[in-house]
C-alpha cells in the first residue's frame, strides 16, 4: 500500500477498534443494569438481587426501564476517548517521565538533529523530541496527528547507538506517526483504560450482594418461567465471564493491532533511510538488552519499539507468541529487513 492508502486503512482501524469497544461498553453496561439494577422494559423473566442479597428469577414487569449503568458505561467511553484524542500524548509522557531532548547534550543534540532529518525526508512537522530517564533500549511515538505528534528514546538508547543506528529506530517512529499508528495506538490505549475500569466497577458491585440464586428461585417460581430463569441464568454467567476477561480481550486486541503495525513501519523506516541494515543492527542491540524498561507501563508497551516487559516472548514463534507478544518476533522482523536490504543491493538485469 501507499502512504495514503496505508493512512486509511488506519482510520478504518480506529473505527472498527472504537466500535469494538463500544460493544464492550454496551454489553457491561446492559449487564449491569439488567442484573443488578433489574432494568426490564420488555416485561421478561430476569435475574436480579433481591433484598438478601441473592440473584433470583423475578416475575415479568418488575425493575426499571431506564438504562443508567449502560448510559454511563457509554459516557466513560466517551469521554476516555475524546480525553485520549485532546490529552492522551500528554498522558503517555507523564507516565513515562519523559523530558525535553536538550541541545546542551551532546547525544540528545544529535538526536534533535536526526529527528529533524527524518522530519525532512518524510515531509511532515517536526515532531517533539522526548527523552524516557531509563537505561533500557527502547522508543515510541504518541500523538494524534503529526502536528502534535512525540517521539521519544530512553537513556540506553542515546548511550547505545551509533548515529545510523539511532536514525533508523527514529525513522521507525516517524514512520508510527506517518502512517497513523500513534493515533490508533493512543486511542486504544486509553479504551483499554476504560473497560479494566467499567469491568472493575461491576464486578465490585456484584460482590456487594452474596453469591448464588436464592432457594427459592427455581423450582418454586412455577413451570410458566422455568424457561425464562434459564436463559437468564445462561446470560448472567456469559455475562460475568465477560466482565472478568473484557481487560484480556481488550489488551490482546492491543497486542495483535502493534504486532501488525511493527512490520510496516520497520519497512517504511527502511524506506525512509534507505539503509534497512541501520535498523537491523539498531534492533540487534535492543534484543540483546532483555532488561526491562521500567519507566513504561504495560498500558504503553504496544506503542513502543520493543516489548518493555523485558520478557523474551518475542524470541518465541507459534500461538501463544503470537497471541501475548506485544511485538512480532524480533528474529522475523529481522530477517524482513536483511531480505530488503539483498534485494535493494541486488543488480538489475
Amino acid at each position: 500500500m501507499n502512504i495514503f492508502e496505508q493512512q486509511a486503512a488506519n482510520r478504518r482501524m480506529t473505527a472498527m477498534i472504537i466500535a469494538v469497544f463500544v460493544a464492550f461498553f454496551l454489553f457491561i453496561g446492559l449487564g449491569f443494569d439488567y442484573f443488578y439494577l433489574n432494568f426490564n422494559p420488555m416485561g421478561a423473566t430476569q435475574l436480579g438481587m433481591n433484598a438478601d442479597g441473592y440473584y433470583e428469577a423475578r416475575a415479568p414487569g418488575a425493575g426499571t426501564s431506564i438504562p443508567f449503568g449502560t448510559i454511563i458505561a457509554l459516557l466513560v467511553g466517551l469521554g476516555m476517548s475524546m480525553n485520549s484524542l485532546i490529552n492522551g500524548p500528554g498522558m503517555v509522557l507523564r507516565s513515562t517521565m519523559a523530558r525535553r531532548a536538550v541541545s546542551s547534550n551532546e547525544k540528545e543534540h544529535q538526536f534533535l538533529n536526526i529527528v529533524a532529518e527524518m522530519s525532512t525526508a518524510s515531509g511532515l512537522p517536526a515532531p517533539a523530541a522526548y527523552v524516557v530517564p531509563d537505561s533500557d533500549l527502547n522508543a515510541f511515538a504518541t500523538g494524534t496527528k503529526p502536528e502534535n505528534s512525540v517521539i521519544a528514546v530512553t537513556e540506553g538508547l542515546l548511550g547505545t547507538l551509533n548515529r545510523e543506528e539511532l536514525q533508523a529506530v527514529v525513522a521507525h517512529e516517524m514512520s508510527h506517526i506517518r502512517n497513523y499508528d500513534m493515533r490508533l495506538m493512543t486511542v486504544t490505549a486509553a479504551l483499554m483504560g476504560a473497560i479494566a475500569l467499567l469491568s472493575d466497577y461491576a464486578g465490585r458491585s456484584m460482590r456487594y450482594g452474596r453469591r448464588g440464586l436464592s432457594p427459592g428461585s427455581s423450582s418454586s417460581r412455577g413451570s410458566s418461567r422455568k424457561g425464562g430463569g434459564a436463559a437468564a441464568l445462561i446470560i448472567f454467567a456469559v455475562w460475568i465471564l465477560l466482565v472478568i476477561l473484557a481487560p484480556l480481550i481488550s489488551r490482546l486486541l492491543a497486542m495483535a493491532i502493534s504486532r501488525q503495525r511493527e512490520f510496516l513501519a520497520d519497512a517504511s523506516a527502511a524506506e525512509l533511510t534507505r539503509n534497512p541494515l541501520s535498523l537491523v543492527s539498531a534492533l540487534e542491540k535492543i534484543r540483546r538488552a532483555v532488561m526491562p524498561t521500567n519507566a513504561i507501563n504495560n498500558g504503553v508497551a504496544h506503542m513502543c519499539i520493543a516489548d518493555p516487559r523485558g520478557s523474551l516472548i518475542e524470541e518465541k514463534m507459534g500461538f501463544a507468541a503470537d497471541l501475548l507478544a506485544t511485538h512480532p518476533p524480533m528474529e522475523k522482523r529481522i530477517l524482513a529487513l536483511k531480505v530488503m536490504a539483498y534485494q535493494a543491493g541486488k543488480p538489475q538485469v
